[in-house]
């Protein structure tokens, strides 16, 4: 049997709860207890010590589009406190334009902090992130990246909400203080009926994504750090002007979690797979739709670039086979 084809973009395989038949009963665990298809409550309060490493209150983030160029986060709510020089890598919204203006030089404005800051998970439990080849599913490495992010701003003394978000389901969280308000959340994630949920259409996962980018504008307050964690399947040409909006007062990070055999398959073959107990052949043998698969996954990190390129907006590329402590410690330190 044949995978069939993605209606939404023809000549590119759909991948959907799907990974390979290794003849044996699959693993549940990683080495370090991490689940490979499911989390439970107790493993993402676990990384609570994991977090530690992830330095969420600094206020510079590595930029992965241009080496080791850092540009800055806006951090907490802030108030003015001095102007100085611009300096590569300062945020253009933060041109000081009068001072600019009479010196005949930029000029920018630093801010201190003022007050506490909401952190906002936005997770994606779409069924097209219940799925992986390598490592654990792209649900999994996102429900880790939202519990190492919040135990993170718990640590800092930030306030932590979110938005949980499937085909069927928008779950809201609106920021609180503590460890309460963080495990109620995280409880949540791993208690999700997404996680027994079936494979719906391309449609509902695109309508999906766009009511999930509405509903975090009304939890967002001004000067929010967003997290959006996602594979950013099904975007679509009025999400680009959501994302815009959410970051014209918030920082926007969008963590792309995608599995290896999305961005290329695998040698020209037949590979036994398993969708919902059924099992299936990935035919790979076609050189056009070998180049479909491709263009499509480059078009979608394209976008994700391009977004990226806006003020407050950064791009985290992660696999399924990463670690997410150790890619969130690389770009989250002093």
């Amino acid at each position: 049997m044949h995978c069939p084809p993605d209606p939404a973009h023809p000549g590119t395989l759909m991948f959907q709860r799907w990974f390979k038949s290794s003849g044996s009963a699959p693993q549940t665990t990683t080495d370090n207890g991490e689940g490979l298809t499911h989390i439970s409550t107790d493993q993402l309060i676990g990384m609570h010590h994991d977090a530690e490493r992830i330095q969420l209150g600094v206020s510079k983030i590595r930029s992965l589009q241009s080496g080791s160029y850092r540009s800055h986060l806006r951090g907490r709510g802030m108030e003015f406190d001095e102007v100085r020089p611009y300096q590569p890598g300062d945020d253009i919204r933060s041109i000081e334009w009068r001072v600019t203006a009479r010196t005949g030089k930029p000029h920018t404005k630093l801010f201190c902090e003022e007050r506490e800051r909401s952190v906002l998970l936005c997770v994606d439990l779409r069924d097209n992130m219940m799925f992986a080849t390598q490592g654990a599913f792209k649900s999994v490495r996102a429900c880790v990246s939202a519990a190492l992010l919040g135990w993170s701003a718990e640590h800092s003394g930030d306030r932590v909400g979110g938005l949980l978000f499937s085909n069927h389901q928008h779950q809201e969280f609106r920021p609180g203080n503590g460890k309460p308000a963080l495990i109620h959340l995280l409880k949540q994630l791993a208690e999700h009926p997404a996680w027994q949920d079936g494979t719906t259409s391309s449609e509902q996962s695109a309508n999906a994504l766009t009511e999930a980018l509405t509903r975090i504008r009304r939890v967002a307050s001004s000067g929010s750090l967003i997290f959006i964690i996602s594979d950013f399947s099904h975007l679509q040409e009025k999400n680009h002007a959501q994302i815009a909006q959410l970051s014209r007062h918030n920082e926007l990070i969008l963590i792309f979690i995608y599995d290896p055999i999305e961005q290329q398959l695998p040698p020209a073959g037949q590979y036994r797979i398993q969708q919902a107990g059924q099992e299936l052949m990935l035919d790979t043998s076609s050189d056009t739709q070998r180049k479909a698969h491709q263009q499509h996954f480059e078009q979608r990190l394209q976008t994700l670039k391009r977004f990226a390129k806006r003020p407050g907006v950064h791009l985290l590329p992660m696999t399924t086979s990463d670690n997410p402590a150790t890619i969130l410690s690389r770009y989250f330190r002093g």
